[in-house]
């Protein structure tokens, strides 16, 4: 299952990390800065950001074990993304513009990951 979902992970993240660059999907907001969707607040570090967060999660989908270390490290690293950003409420030490959808988002990301990473035991592998 943890391959699996370390799976969607690469294809969701790598899709916004491109779709971040895409200007029609990104259009500017009234302080001029892109936002994904109309939603999200992004830039060229937050996109690159989840690039390698999805190709991580591609990485990590060869194995059961790699996907559950890859979702506690996923979890732990978004978990203080989301602290950080309710903290300075428009940046993550100053590197990424986020707002509060993006906040809740990764609130939820790191709820599902952690979820994924310390709840979900992995399946054992079949010997072929």
């Amino acid at each position: 299952m943890l391959k699996k979902a370390a799976t969607v992970f690469a294809v969701v993240f790598i899709a916004i990390g491109v779709l971040g660059f895409i200007s029609p999907v990104t259009p500017k907001n009234d302080a001029g800065m892109p936002v994904l969707l109309g939603l999200f607040m992004v830039g060229a570090l937050h996109n690159l950001i989840h690039l390698v967060s999805g190709i991580a999660a591609a990485v990590s989908a060869k194995s059961e074990a790699y996907a559950s270390l890859y979702f506690k490290v996923f979890g732990v690293v978004y978990a203080l993304v989301a602290v950080v950003g309710f903290i300075q409420k428009d940046t993550v030490l100053g590197l990424i513009h986020v707002n509060m959808a993006d906040n809740l988002l990764h609130v939820v990301i790191a709820v599902a990951t952690l979820y994924l990473g310390f709840a979900v035991k992995p399946e054992a592998s079949k010997a072929a």
